[in-house]
Formats: C-alpha cells, structure tokens, sequence
C-alpha cells in the first residue's frame, strides 16, 4: 500500500472478477454486484470490450483464479452458517461485495481494510446506488501497525461467538511474520466452529520452470504499481504452523485440486496455475 492511497491492486481484482461474469461461462462465483462495484464509466468500457483487461498469457488464470477464490470462501462460509455460525470477518476486503449480496439475514458481516481504500470502497458503494445493510460494519486497519484483535472489539464483534474469516489477496503483500501474527489473532475469535479462507503464494522456486516467467511477469506488475509481494510460505510449513496455532481442520487446495472441482471438463480451457494456493481452516 502506498500511504493515503487506495489499493491499485483491489481495483484490478475488482475488474478481473466483473470480467469474469460477462466472459466465462459458465461462472465459477455468480456475483450480480461486481459490475456496479467498478463505477459506471468501467463498467461501460468493460461490456463494450469485455477482453480489453485480459489481454496476454495470465489473464485467464489470473481470473480464475480470483473468481475460484472467492466462490471457495463463500462455500465455506455457507457451511459454517449452516453449523451456526453468525458473524462473517472480511479482511482486506477491498471492493468484494458479499455484504451487499449477502442471503443469510442474520449473518453480521464486518469489513477491515485499509483507511483510505475503505474509504474509496464506500464512495463507490455510493456511486453505484448500492445500499449498505444495517448488519455491515467497517473497521479500518493497518496489519503492518495494528493488531487485528484490538480493532475487531472496537467495531463490536461479539468474541462470545465463532466468527468466520475471509482474507483474500492480502498475505503476498505482507511479511510473513505479520500473516502469522494475523492468522494467531483470528484463532480465539473463531474457535467452537469458526474459521478462515485464505490464499498465499509459494517461493518461486518451488514453481515448474515453465511457470516461474509467468510469475515473474506478474511480481514485476505488482512492484512497478507500488504493491510488491513480500511474503511466501512453503504448504508444509504454513499447515503445520496453523495447526499449532489451533486450528482443528486445514484444508490446502493446490492448483490441481482446484482445477480438478472446478474447472474440469470446461469447454473454454478456463484453469488456475501453480502458484497461489487457497487454504480454508476450522478452529
């Protein structure tokens, strides 16, 4: 993040995940909001060049694998909901928009992310005519400065009851001790059914050969726009770190195994890469 800057990076995924909705069919994660989330005048240059973003070799998988996380976090929630489970933490949440979607009328669904991009959201939210429920609360939050616990009392979530977290596209961009630090802090909040989605990167090397250009081509985006990765965990040692924190149950979906449940047998080829990874864990 630069200072007083909204996230480059969430407006990118933003666009990635409306692109989703009119290119790929069919949808791996339906969302009816995503359009409206970018603003009016790139929406319009979207439907009238929905390739025009997409350009290049990892725009596809890039995409999908952007559409595939967040239909993972939002399965996951469903069957945490359904166990009882009825406070819904989005951490780095960006320009997602399943608090305005949301189907579950008794889920209260907190919103953490940076000062000046919860800022930027919220004016969008405004410009797109889409209306804020009174089960939505924001919380803004430094992870480089302040502690997740600290700020998730101020804004009123119950730690009487489990919660369940998101936390998409945010651990790259961190030191990996403050994604330790983070993932530590959420452990009392949701254990008795609770838990957490996230995605984090592998180290490059541990990439196929062929894939590391690709990967280098998008760490050279990310840098040049400010936001550059700073954080890696091998999957052994992030699921073991996990467990020790106190997680009961983890979940690590590869890019095989994501390919294999949700993008098998596709006509348009649609698949992710190797190197983010997608982990869901219950406390």
């Amino acid at each position: 993040m630069i200072e007083g800057r909204p996230s480059r990076t969430a407006q990118r995924v933003a666009l990635r995940r409306a692109a989703h909705q009119l290119i790929d069919r069919p949808l791996v994660h339906e969302d009816p909001l995503a359009l409206r989330i970018i603003g009016a005048d790139e929406a319009a240059a979207l439907r009238a060049d929905p390739g025009q973003f997409e350009r290049g070799l990892i725009a596809p998988v890039l995409r999908a694998f952007l559409a595939v996380r967040s239909r993972i976090a939002e399965d996951a929630l469903a069957a945490a909901v359904a166990e009882g489970v009825s406070q819904y933490v989005v951490l780095g949440a960006g320009l997602d928009t399943f608090a305005y979607r949301n189907p579950f009328s008794h889920l209260r669904v907190f919103e953490v992310d940076h000062p000046a991009t919860q800022a930027w959201k919220r004016e969008r939210l405004a410009e797109g005519g889409i209306a804020v429920p009174a089960n939505v609360a924001f919380a803004a939050i430094d992870f480089d400065s302040q502690q997740l616990p600290d700020v998730l009392h101020a804004v009123g979530l119950d730690a009487t009851k489990p919660a369940f977290f998101s936390w998409l596209g945010v651990t790259p961009y961190l030191e990996t001790t403050t994604t330790l630090a983070t993932l530590d802090g959420i452990v009392p909040f949701a254990q008795g059914g609770g838990g957490v989605v996230f995605d984090y990167s592998i180290p490059p090397e541990m990439l196929p050969i062929l894939h590391r250009a690709a990967f280098a081509m998008l760490e050279k985006r990310v840098r040049d726009a400010g936001e550059p990765f700073r954080g890696y965990f091998e999957p052994a040692r992030i699921a073991t770190a996990l467990r020790t924190m106190g997680f009961v149950s983890v979940t690590d979906l590869g890019g095989d195994d994501i390919h294999a449940r949700w993008f098998a047998d596709r006509a348009d080829g649609l698949r992710v890469g190797s190197a983010g990874r997608i982990i869901v864990a219950r406390a």
